[in-house]
């Protein structure tokens, strides 16, 4: 893929596409799915893409299989983190599912170390965020991260995520702005 076109909106879903400043947040493609639990690697990826976190979804998604693929391009679907400046997938972001009955999504994310520390996680987080506000049936976005990954945890803060949890992760959660 080319670089991306740096005139394109800040943030603003569309569709099941997702475009920040420097972000494209897109429906993981199933062609993608097969080669990452294969262990093969597509064009258009970082060196260092797919990270664990990317693995270990794709075999979830390639586990259900391409005919529950129409719902992975639904708002509630993972995503792969596109830099917009080289059109490379840098990272994954995606809901764990739809809301459940408190109207909670919960949000899980991770971008490979060679573009950690440039705030595309922050960047990312908070236009899935936007995302999720688009529902009005969403009351709250919940993450976790592990004790010690201080990064992640400034990147929810950064975000307005309030830690309720300590035990053997750490539990945020960002309450929908009345």
């Amino acid at each position: 893929m080319a670089a991306m076109d740096a005139a394109w909106p800040s943030p603003a879903p569309t569709g099941s596409w997702t475009v920040s400043r420097r972000l494209v947040l897109r429906p993981v493609p199933w062609e993608a799915v097969q080669a990452i639990t294969a262990g093969r690697r597509l064009p258009g990826w970082a060196d260092d893409y797919p990270a664990e976190g990317d693995a270990m979804i794709a075999g979830l998604l390639f586990r259900a299989g391409p005919a529950a693929w129409p719902g992975a391009n639904q708002a509630w679907g993972h995503r792969q983190v596109v830099e917009r400046a080289t059109g490379l997938v840098v990272g994954g972001i995606g809901f764990a599912g739809p809301p459940g009955a408190a109207g909670e999504v919960e949000l899980g994310y991770g971008i490979v170390p060679s573009r950690q520390g440039r705030g595309y996680a922050t960047e990312a987080v908070a236009a899935m965020v936007a995302v999720a506000w688009a529902d009005p049936v969403v009351e709250a976005v919940v993450a976790t991260t592990a004790t010690g990954n201080a990064a992640s945890r400034r990147v929810l803060e950064k975000a307005g995520f309030q830690l309720v949890a300590t035990d053997e992760e750490l539990r945020f959660r960002l309450p929908r702005p009345r």
